[in-house]
Parts: C-alpha cells; structure tokens; sequence
C-alpha cells in the first residue's frame, strides 16, 4: 500500500531552562479501501494464532485497532494497563499498537516477552522532548529532590527516576512525598506538572515540555463552546493548559473520563484529549454525543488537530506485515530495564495500597482491573 508523505511536527524541547522547539516527522500509512480491510483483519486473525500472539492497543490508535484487539481477546486500555495486561496475559508475544514509550514499558515489565510494535518510529513529543542525557544532567545539578517522571518517557529516563507516576496517581503520590517533606523533580509534562503542583502545594522543579497534542487545546474557545452547549460537561485530560483545565467538569486519565463519560447523567460531553478515545467513549457511551474540544483559534497552526500524528502511524497493514515477518521488535538494555521497573514497581505498590480507592465502579470494571485508573495517557 502506498504511504502518505511524512509530515514535519514541531514540539517542545527544552535547552537550558528555556522552552525551545525542536522538529520531527510522522508518517501515516494510506487508508485501506473496505475490501482490503476486510482482507487485512482477516489476515491479522490469522497470524495472532499461528504466532500465538496478542494485541494490546492504546485508545488513540484508529478505531479498526481497537476492535481488532477486544475481538481477538487482547485489550484497549492506557498504556500501563496494556503493558499489565501484556505480563499476565499467557501470550508470548505482544503486539503493541500505540506509540515507542508503550513498547518500553511493556518490555520493562516481560522482559522474557518480545513485543512487536507496527512502525517502531511512532513516538511521543513528551519523550523526544526529554532525552535521557540531558535530563540526567538536570537530575544530578538537583541531588536534594525526589525524582518524578510520568509514563510518557522512555525506558532511560524512567531508570533514572524514583518513581514513575501516571496522570491519575500523580496526584496522590506527589502529596504522599509532599507530606513526608520531599522535594520534587518533575517530567517531562509541565502542564501535568503545574496542575498538582497547584492542588498539592508541593515544592516542584518542572521540566518544560509538553505534549503537542492537549497543548493546542484553547481556553477561550473552549469558552465559547460551552455557551453553544450549555447542557455540555466538560472533561480534561491533565496534560492540557491551565486554562483549559479551569473550565473542566472532570479532570483526569483516559480511563477515568471514558468512565465519566459513561456513568454522568449528561448526554452531551466536550472532550479535551486525543480525539482516538472517541471511538471507545461512544462504544462505552452509546446514544450520547461527543464533542471535540477545539484546538482552532487565534494564531492556531493545528500541528496535531486533537490527534497524535505517531498514534496514526498505527494501521493494519503494518500491522499484518509485522506479525508476518516478526520484525520491529523492542529491545530494552537489560540493566536499564531492572533500574526502570524499580519507579515503575514503587508506584504500582503504592496504588496496591490504595485498593479499596482505587478500583472501579462501572462497566468498565469488566475490561479492566486493580491498575486500569491509573493510566497515563
């Protein structure tokens, strides 16, 4: 199939204490016509059995990816649920659709397992824009601080970290190092970062970046949406600007605002967040109806249109041509993986504790377990 041009992203790279822009690409497979669709998941069926694999999809990949995963006894979760369902489930191989940093993380916690991804250059502005080198060098000039990294980053980065966190647990573990007296070192998300450092009054360093595409996201646009539909809720992804998250209904993770989404009395939802979990919210929400937030404004360049560009690099057919060959395959430094699972393993202890808090109380509680609410992205 042919491949569309790669497209040229700018994103957040910060150099010295200063937000600075860097450029990379992405490119997206070509859309298949309905019968080679039909083909391909047929040919993906097929090889999930004969490879004894299973597929673990994020919710912004395309829609098709979603279905394949759930209809083929893999899961559609954030990616720390992908990567637990990934080391429990009895399978192999994993096949991760979504975007590098998922792949790390998968492989972190099987190493035994080999993971497969369908295009190994899908990537994150959160993570390219936090190298491991640089931010190593940032931790050692802050020796007195705890160091926090969200999931989006790469396997290096979180072997260097005290803990991992992800958008709905960062919260409480910041307030729980808060409470002992611990001062924070925070990465690489700054919008993330300044919204618990505002709700939990910690002493947090932020690394500036920022993910490219809830950083579009426009306050007052977003305002003047809500006046169109006033009966509207509002939900936020953490990871947007502050204003934005001012006008929220519901702030947090994938999951816990596709749980909002189903379980509010609202009919109407204004959705700021990769415009991929739409498919899963109107699958978990049927009958309601879901509204971008709007990344369109003043001086707006749309360099992601409330999508991921890496997240669409995500498509059947490479799909099926990696399963086919075997190739694309992750390969974590074993040393940096033990050092990663580290931050990765306080944080997962640290949700155990909170069990009874923490589990979920909808539908979703029939795909997803302990781990679910806590996802990243």
């Amino acid at each position: 199939m042919n491949i569309l041009p790669i497209k040229t992203i700018e994103y957040e790279h910060p150099q010295a204490g200063l937000s600075c822009t860097a450029q990379a690409w992405a490119r997206t497979p070509a859309a298949p016509s309905a019968a080679e669709k039909t083909a391909l998941k047929e040919r993906i069926k097929r090889l999930l059995k004969e490879r004894e694999a299973v597929l673990v999809a994020h919710y912004y990949v395309d829609g098709d990816l979603q279905d394949l995963a759930e209809e083929t006894g893999g899961c559609v979760s954030d990616s720390l649920e992908m990567a637990r369902f990934g080391r429990d489930h009895p399978a192999k191989t994993l096949v991760v659709a979504g975007v590098r940093f998922m792949g790390e993380t998968a492989k972190i916690l099987s190493p035994e397992k080999r993971i497969l991804m369908p295009d190994l250059d899908a990537t994150c502005s959160l993570d390219l824009g936090c190298p491991a080198d640089e931010f190593s060098a940032f931790c050692d000039a802050h020796p007195d601080r705890t160091v926090v990294v969200y999931a989006n980053t790469s396997a290096a980065v979180k072997a260097r970290a005290d803990w991992m966190v992800t958008s709905s647990i960062g919260l409480d573990i910041v307030a729980h190092l808060h409470a002992q007296g611990k001062k924070i070192l925070w990465a690489p998300d700054k919008h993330l970062g300044s919204y618990i450092q505002k709700q939990t009054g910690a002493d947090m360093l932020l690394w500036q970046g920022s993910c490219l595409v809830h950083d579009e996201f426009k306050g007052v646009e977003l305002d003047l949406l809500k006046a169109e539909h006033p009966e509207a809720r509002v939900l936020v992804h953490p990871e947007s600007p502050a204003n934005v998250v001012a006008l929220a209904d519901v702030v947090g993770s994938t999951t816990q605002l596709i749980n909002a989404a189903q379980t509010m009395d609202a009919t109407t939802f204004i959705v700021a967040t990769d415009n991929g979990i739409l498919h899963k919210m109107r699958a978990a929400a049927p009958g309601k109806h879901f509204i971008e937030a709007p990344t369109a404004g003043n001086s707006a360049t749309c360099k992601s249109c409330a999508h991921c560009p890496w997240m669409a690099m995500n498509g059947l057919q490479n799909l099926a041509d990696v399963l086919e060959s075997g190739s694309n395959e992750i390969h974590v430094d074993p040393q940096v993986g033990k050092e990663a699972v580290r931050a990765i393993d306080r944080m997962l202890d640290f949700a155990a504790a909170k069990k009874a808090k923490a589990l979920p109380t909808s539908a979703l509680a029939n795909e997803a377990t302990l781990f679910s609410g806590v996802g990243p992205a």
